[in-house]
């Protein structure tokens, strides 16, 4: 079998024509370098080289050692360099999940500055409600994560990547409309479109928590479809809703983000296996909490 420290060995002595110089460029003494090339004979069960007294030449299979074992070589080692890269996470594919809502403004832009940072990480993406991604986080058919107000859960690392700053969503023509922004007591006795608990538990109760800190107790309209951009109930005028300001990015005219005063914000964490992921989703994880720095989100 042609083993790959003595086919080096062999191409470099067959490069300087020079046992003497090829030793120094390997750093190996030159009786050791000799021994090597005669083990790689026996091994092959072929004469490589026709030594002299100063010099040697080529045989045949020789010539044909260095045509073929040299692009050999070159493949192993940018081998064995992806190896170590996909070791040290700088290679690698991470399947990241998001809602709905982080399509809006946090992943896209989350998703480009990674992938500037990351350029040989491949990132594939998928959108899913949060409980969705939770359980594929734990069963690690995702990698990460990008979930609102997620619950605590075994086995599952959370990191804060946003704070963000919550508004109220109304038509025009809506008392509030023209306000510049409104307190969360504006909303007593106004109804507040949410998704079913179950969609999302912690989002759901971090919203009923931002009201009841004003002494406020809606009256809850649920959201008839999982996704709706044109936000129908509070375009048709049956309820108001608090949404993160990158909403803003896709709102139909007839809609107005209010923001709201005081620290009317919500998280957006990464979750992220606690154990047992491939080191190319720490490589993200690190790169998301600075891409998070730089933009002020946290």
């Amino acid at each position: 079998m042609l083993g790959l420290r003595r086919l080096r060995y062999f191409l470099t002595v067959a490069d300087e024509r020079n046992f003497t110089r090829a030793a120094q460029r390997l750093h190996v003494a030159q009786p050791a370098l000799s021994r090597q090339l005669r083990l790689l004979e026996e091994d092959l069960g072929v004469e490589l080289m026709r030594r002299t007294t100063h010099s040697f030449e080529l045989t045949d299979a020789g010539a044909y050692l260095v045509e073929h074992g040299r692009p050999l070589l070159e493949h192993a080692e940018a081998v064995d360099r992806a190896l170590r890269d996909f070791g040290s996470g700088s290679l690698g594919q991470v399947t990241v999940a998001y809602g709905t809502s982080a399509g809006y403004d946090t992943a896209p832009r989350l998703l480009a500055a990674i992938g500037d940072r990351l350029p040989g990480i491949t990132i594939a993406t998928q959108v899913m409600g949060a409980g969705e991604i939770v359980a594929g986080v734990g069963d690690g058919s995702v990698d990460v994560g990008v979930v609102r107000c997620p619950l605590r859960t075994d086995g599952i690392e959370s990191r804060l990547l946003r704070r963000e700053a919550q508004g109220v969503l109304v038509p025009e023509g809506h008392a509030l409309a023209g306000r510049s922004d409104a307190g969360l007591e504006d909303l007593r006795g106004e109804k507040v479109l949410l998704h079913p608990r179950d969609a999302n538990p912690g989002h759901y109760d971090a919203v009923l928590e931002l009201l009841a800190s004003a002494g406020v107790e809606p009256e809850v309209v649920l959201r008839d479809v999982s996704v709706d951009l044109q936000q129908t109930p509070v375009l048709d005028g049956r309820a108001v809703a608090i949404v993160g300001e990158s909403t803003r990015a896709s709102l139909p005219p007839q809609l107005t983000w209010i923001p709201l005063r005081g620290p009317a914000t919500l998280e957006i964490r990464l979750l992220a296996r606690a154990l047992n992921r491939a080191p190319a989703v720490d490589r993200f994880l690190a790169a998301a909490e600075a891409v998070a720095d730089d933009l002020g989100w946290r």
